[in-house]
């Protein structure tokens, strides 16, 4: 059977929300939660889309937050998959936020999102379509995240720094890093 191949337009969600007081934490910016939560609910939207599947959160790759959120300002989340393997999507993740009285816009964060998607009856990863790349920051945005999954992979897991001899880790913050190590157990 031949492969399915799908735009990365298919997968494409925009979610506009205005942020209101309760979303708020205590020094009056939307809260960092909040705002992760509606990733994640975009990112699924997203990959169920493409996929034409239920979807879970498998991974988040790095969230910064660039520019804080006032109360009162429409959020925009644009989401599209960048990269596709075997049962993941990568769904890139851009979230701006306006000002609607100024029309002020500021980019607030970027992340990726992977996303595997499950048959409904066993839970059990499926296969995605293939990823159908139709423009030069298509091509840059797939093989970016094919680097970074590269990366991820190489990464030794959950290695112990220094193998675990607590003397060289001492002597290397003691060198590099403005800490004190006071042991008292």
């Amino acid at each position: 059977m031949a492969a399915e191949y799908k735009t990365v337009s298919c997968s494409q969600i925009t979610l506009s929300q205005l942020m209101l007081p309760s979303h708020s934490n205590f020094s009056g910016k939307i809260h960092g939660g909040y705002l992760l939560s509606l990733m994640d609910q975009i990112a699924f939207a997203c990959g169920s889309k493409f996929s034409g599947k239920y979807c879970v959160t498998a991974s988040v790759d790095r969230v910064d937050f660039l520019n804080p959120i006032e109360v009162g300002e429409l959020v925009t989340l644009n989401a599209s998959v960048n990269y596709v393997g075997t049962s993941s999507m990568v769904v890139g993740i851009r979230v701006e936020a306006q000002n609607i009285q100024t029309g002020q816009i500021k980019h607030c964060n970027s992340s990726y999102f992977t996303m595997i998607a499950k048959d409904s009856q066993t839970g059990q990863p499926v296969a995605v379509p293939r990823l159908l790349l139709q423009s030069k920051e298509e091509v840059m945005r797939y093989l970016k995240a094919a680097e970074r999954i590269t990366l991820r992979k190489q990464r030794p897991a959950s290695a112990e720094p220094f193998a675990g001899c607590l003397e060289q880790a001492i002597c290397h913050i003691q060198q590099h890093y403005d800490a004190k190590v006071t042991l008292t157990a």
